[in-house]
């Protein structure tokens, strides 16, 4: 079996070094990895894979700082030509960016199967391109990898049993992740000695998505609530510069302490350390939940439900007292967080073992 695998960005690749690790145990199976580069990164070097221990992809698209259409429209072409040549079995893709739609599309259109890893979440906000990648690369896919029950649920609704493809409940290939790097986190970051920050207690927050960095009202919101908390407890903000520039521009005072983006193993090395995190990132939220740490999100919705509901998260927005009263209640909570709701670390091997054994089945050549 030849499977292609798309990733257009530092998380998915991540993803895509545990199905690797997975798939080199299995001999029958050839994979194939196209870099789109939807999310330019110039710390993916060489280093950053072996240090990763993440396969080289065997092409490297280089599409990015286009417009979205230009974008997808670049994608279909490139990705076409690679599969008409390597006519592969299957094509996996991660998650909800455009490179997740515009892999599984170019494979749809020529009759190859598509895995989607990370199937059938929703946040039901179809203004969040996300949102839209994600629910129409489920749609055309035919193995429907889920990591959680809800997301399971979410396509029952949506009427997928009646379709000609396999949903199953894998699990989250994102726990396979934290709990594979936290062991070489240890040894590769030195962010806590960096930072000053051994034996303190002090919060992670990270603030990233377009919904609030590009709208002022809401930054200004958040960055107030912020402020507000850090009288009480030292927060840490890893922060792109674009934001930085958008604070600078519009007189926005911080009061606490910001530092660049920081990579995987230093993040890993953070949320083992923070007492608490403030966040509007979809991974954040279950990462905090894999290293036991109750999490307050910055947004109005999440995909990751079962979070909200067990209690782990709590669904601040972005009003000031609403963001204020949501930490002060969650730093009081006592979780407990032996709780099995994304797999135990397996996910990799479900879904290696998902494709083996639907493939014959679906009959898709």
């Amino acid at each position: 079996m030849k499977l292609v695998t798309v990733v257009g960005a530092r998380p998915q690749f991540i993803k895509a070094a545990m199905i690797s690790r997975e798939i080199a145990k299995y001999p029958e199976i050839e994979e194939i990895i196209i870099h789109t580069g939807q999310h330019f990164d110039k710390n993916m070097s060489d280093i950053f894979f072996e240090e990763m221990k993440i396969p080289l992809p065997h092409y490297n698209l280089k599409i990015n700082s286009m417009n979205h259409g230009a974008m997808m429209g670049k994608m279909l072409e490139c990705i076409e030509d690679i599969l008409l040549y390597e006519k592969p079995d299957f094509l996996m893709v991660y998650g909800d960016t455009n490179s997740t739609l515009a892999g599984a599309l170019a494979a749809k259109k020529l009759h190859i199967g598509v895995i989607h890893v990370e199937a059938g979440l929703r946040s039901f906000n179809m203004r969040m391109p996300e949102e839209i990648n994600r629910v129409l690369t489920d749609r055309i896919s035919d193995i429907l990898c889920c990591p959680t029950k809800k997301s399971v649920e979410n396509l029952k609704n949506e009427g997928f049993e009646n379709l000609q493809c396999q949903v199953v409940k894998t699990g989250d290939v994102m726990q396979d992740a934290a709990w594979f790097y936290q062991d070489i986190s240890g040894m590769k970051s030195q962010i806590i000695c960096q930072l000053t920050l051994e034996n303190k207690n002090f919060i992670l927050c990270t603030i990233h998505r377009a919904e609030n960095t590009d709208d002022l009202s809401r930054l200004s919101s958040i960055i107030s609530a912020l402020n507000e908390i850090a009288k009480e407890v030292d927060i840490i903000l890893p922060l792109h510069p674009r934001t930085v520039k958008i604070l600078e521009k519009n007189n926005l005072q911080i009061e606490f302490r910001v530092i660049p983006p920081v990579g995987y193993f230093d993040m890993i090395e953070l949320l083992r350390k923070t007492t608490l995190v403030l966040t509007d990132s979809g991974g954040l939220q279950k990462e905090a939940f894999f290293f036991a740490k109750p999490c307050v999100t910055l947004r109005d919705e999440t995909e990751w439900t079962e979070l909200v509901e067990c209690g782990f998260n709590r669904l601040a927005g972005t009003e000031k007292n609403k963001i204020i009263e949501s930490y002060r209640e969650m730093r009081k909570v006592k979780l407990n967080f032996n709780v099995n709701l994304y797999g135990n670390g397996d996910a990799a091997k479900n879904i290696i073992e998902t494709i083996l054994s639907v493939s014959d089945k679906l009959k898709l050549k």
